[in-house]
């Protein structure tokens, strides 16, 4: 099926240094040294597309329709909510649930990210707890469905994606309804006018081009919610095994994670000099707790300096040097660990989708004598 040729021209102009997946709908990670800021550059962000980029008309008003489980549905413009609702800024991590799943072996459905699927920016819109509380939250609402106009490459009649939020984390006070990025109007490619910020939650729940959510009396059931679509196996599975959806659960949590920036793969350091590391680290729910750098392939490890982030939501800085003082192969690893004790593995368990690949990062590279 060959990608829509309207918005590949529009990507290599705004993005210019993103690699392009080999597939229908328009997706695309920037190389990892693209991603060496706190604040994650528009132009260096990852495009995550299950089908088509809905086209925005020019100077017509966007709509948000809100109603289902709720005692006032309501029906807002975008400057109805900057005018009703209190805007807040928080800078969070997006990731894509799929984001490193080409490093599983043997090879699992679904897109082949590398590492560059990720990316930390600021997120300015009202809290989706407020529109919601406004209309009036009936109790028997458990589940949020969101919906937009993007739709199936292949199937134009359906739509590409339709998920939601568990009550509690739309009525969290971080869960956004977006409408800027890093101090700006949403981009189109990423979502604008309006989509979902869901701080801790795969990419995948922050829907976007936002044009209604429906309160649900059960869990969400749009595209891209049943099956085995953005969830996890709660015990093991071989590859080739049959597969048992009823022991999927929905990903609601992201795993704690690094990131090396720097250096890069094929990396040469002279002997006698010193070997920079640096990257940025994040998890979920549970907040960050420390970052441990290896030079060596993790026969020893060291502390990184772990820097403060933009916010609890935010990923964080962490450096750390080495002195390197005898030529031979160099193997750099990093691997954060979070405040509950849960830290990357050095290898990652499989699973039939490739989803939430936190394993350590390794970056190869050698001394060099002078």
């Amino acid at each position: 099926m060959p990608r829509p040729l309207i918005e590949l021209p529009l990507l290599r102009r705004l993005k210019p240094g993103l690699f392009v997946h080999d597939d229908a709908a328009l997706n695309a990670e920037p190389p990892l040294d693209l991603l060496c800021d706190p604040i994650t550059p528009v132009d260096a962000f990852f495009i995550r597309n299950n089908g088509d980029v809905p086209q925005v008309e020019p100077g017509r008003d966007w709509t948000l329709t809100i109603d289902g489980e709720v005692e006032r549905p309501a029906v807002w413009t975008v400057a109805g909510l900057r005018e009703r609702f209190e805007t807040v800024t928080l800078t969070a991590v997006l990731e894509c649930a799929g984001n490193g799943r080409s490093q599983f072996s043997p090879a699992t459905d679904g897109l082949p990210w590398r590492l560059g699927a990720v990316g930390c920016a600021r997120w300015t819109g009202v809290r989706l707890k407020d529109v919601l509380e406004h209309a009036g939250v009936r109790e028997t609402a458990v589940y949020t469905g969101h919906h937009a106009p993007d739709r199936l490459i292949a199937d134009p009649s359906r739509p590409a994606l339709s998920r939601g939020l568990p009550i509690g984390k739309a009525l969290a006070p971080e869960t956004l309804i977006a409408f800027e990025m890093n101090d700006e109007p949403l981009p189109r490619l990423h979502g604008g006018p309006l989509r979902i910020v869901a701080p801790g939650f795969p990419g995948s729940a922050w829907q976007k081009w936002l044009d209604r959510i429906a309160l649900r009396p059960c869990e969400h059931d749009g595209a891209k919610m049943c099956g085995t679509d953005y969830r996890m196996p709660m015990q093991a599975v071989r590859p080739g095994e049959p597969l048992d959806e009823s022991v999927f659960a929905v990903i609601t949590d992201m795993p704690v994670k690094s990131l090396i920036a720097a250096p890069v793969h094929g990396f040469t350091v002279a002997v006698g000099g010193v070997l920079s590391v640096s990257g940025f680290a994040w998890s979920g729910a549970a907040a960050l707790a420390d970052v441990r750098v290896s030079c060596d392939g993790g026969a020893t490890w060291r502390e990184a300096v772990l820097e403060e982030g933009e916010g609890p939501f935010a990923w964080r800085r962490f450096t750390a040097d080495f002195a390197i003082d005898s030529p031979g192969p160099l193997a750099v690893l990093a691997q954060a660990r979070d405040v509950e004790g849960n830290a990357q593995p050095l290898e990652m368990a499989w699973n039939p989708r490739g989803y939430c690949n936190n394993q350590v990062q390794r970056v190869s590279g050698a001394a060099q004598a002078e």
